[in-house]
């Protein structure tokens, strides 16, 4: 070991997996930095680049998925990349937040994935809708814990774009038809750390934790073949560290997708091994240092995902503390064929996301996916509503939630924004998008 080595791990965000690095790196004897707004800075004097703070080596976990235009964070990337020593370099983290990019790389070094098709026509890409079949699974090129992903019927078109991003049709792999699944293989380096199957939850066929799924330790009974196409399929894209998501068809396995900032939290319930020191590790060796096996081991048994002692002085108080909108927020709201530019109530006594149905069905929000009865200050005995998922964008950030249909055109905004999306954020309540006060729409609760 090489206690003179300094760790910098580059996220703008709070995420519990930067924190378990940071630790992970403190407990092994390394100096650490996290790289965030607070305290990063690139300076070009006379012809010389330099960087604060100073690191030797930097763990690259920019969640970009979520980030409404993550070019500026692919910039920052390559700006430090060219400084220090990178894991996850921004080209290869380019390709893998780009799921169809992904897909194109894979294939041409015989990777095997899913047949898909992206086209930047909605004509041409509906022309060839049958040839997946009954279903099909339409999802973003760029998104995150499962959202900007559908599954939908041989009837239903589908538009080019969802918002502002491509989107593009995927077959639809199940061998189970009673619970679907799929395995999530964490890679770092040449080695597989550990595996865990996925299962949906009920009434649900994607598999992420995020969304309620379950998970199982898969690490000792992996096929050969499936990890040997985990290591490959990271390696081709390019990444030092991925969660690497597979999945068993009737014809065999293929990789689904390869995520450069794959969470910890659900492999280390099913498995009980963290990443985190293994990617402290990858990182040191790759400045020449070095790192005891079984103190690795012995670090990868815990989830240290406290604040980690290298929270930039002066704002450690804040970093709990989330973005703040108005009670009247400018949204995007965007379905399988569109998407539209509406104004927005911020309901903290909501649960659940309400949308009006008539943009409901301009934009497309996919199947149905569940019926709930919702209770309103208007209404004592509650009404039913339907539950589609939907993507909403809010000042550069994107959700995707299961959100209730209903006819909202006798209120004064068509979205309802409930707690699914207002738990990301501090609601002022003086500040209005559109100057308007309190109109009074009604408390909605689901029941």
């Amino acid at each position: 070991m090489t206690d003179d080595i300094t760790v910098g791990v580059l996220s703008l965000h709070n995420s519990k997996e930067t924190k378990a690095i940071l630790n992970a790196a403190e407990d092994l004897g390394f100096g650490t930095e996290w790289l965030r707004a607070e305290n990063t800075a690139v300076d070009v004097s006379d012809g010389t680049a330099t960087m604060e703070p100073d690191v030797d080596v930097i763990v690259n976990r920019l969640l970009l998925s979520s980030d409404e235009d993550p070019m500026e964070g692919i910039g920052l990337a390559s700006t430090l990349d060219r400084l220090r020593p990178m894991l996850n370099r921004p080209d290869a983290t380019a390709t893998a937040m780009h799921k169809f990019a992904t897909a194109t790389a894979l294939a041409a070094e015989d990777v095997p994935v899913p047949d898909a098709l992206l086209a930047l026509s909605r004509d041409r890409l509906n022309a060839e809708r049958d040839r997946f079949g009954d279903r099909a699974v339409y999802k973003t090129a760029i998104g995150t814990h499962g959202g900007g992903t559908w599954l939908v019927d041989a009837d239903e078109p589908v538009n080019a774009q969802v918002g502002t991003r491509q989107a593009f049709l995927q077959e639809f792999l199940e061998r189970d038809p009673e619970v679907h699944r799929d395995l999530r293989i964490y890679v770092v380096g040449d080695r597989i750390v550990a595996a865990m199957n996925r299962y949906a939850p009920d009434g649900e066929w994607r598999t992420n934790v995020a969304l309620g799924g379950d998970v199982e330790d898969a690490t000792d009974d992996l096929p050969p073949e499936v990890a040997d196409m985990a290591l490959r399929a990271a390696d081709v894209v390019g990444l030092d560290c991925a969660g690497v998501d597979i999945i068993q068809g009737d014809d065999g396995y293929a990789v689904l997708e390869v995520n450069p900032t794959a969470g910890f939290r659900g492999l280390f319930r099913a498995t009980g091994v963290s990443p985190a020191p293994h990617i402290v590790k990858r990182a040191v060796e790759e400045v020449g240092g070095s790192v005891r096996d079984e103190d690795v081991e012995r670090i990868a048994q815990g989830l240290d995902d406290s604040k980690p002692s290298s929270v930039p002085p002066g704002h450690a108080e804040q970093l709990s503390e989330n973005v703040t909108i108005g009670y009247i927020e400018e949204v995007v709201v965007a379905g399988t064929r569109g998407h539209e530019t509406v104004m927005a109530k911020s309901d903290t006594g909501a649960d659940r996301t309400s949308v009006d149905s008539e943009i409901a069905a301009r934009i497309g929000t996919g199947p149905i996916k569940d019926i709930v009865r919702v209770k309103s200050g208007t209404s004592a005995r509650g009404r039913s509503r339907p539950v589609v998922d939907l993507v909403i964008g809010i000042g550069g950030t994107q959700h995707t939630v299961s959100a209730s249909i209903e006819d909202r055109s006798h209120m004064d905004y068509p979205l309802l924004l409930g707690r699914d999306i207002l738990e990301h954020y501090q609601v002022d309540v003086t500040r209005s998008a559109d100057g308007a006060a309190d109109r009074g729409d009604g408390i909605e609760e689901e029941e």
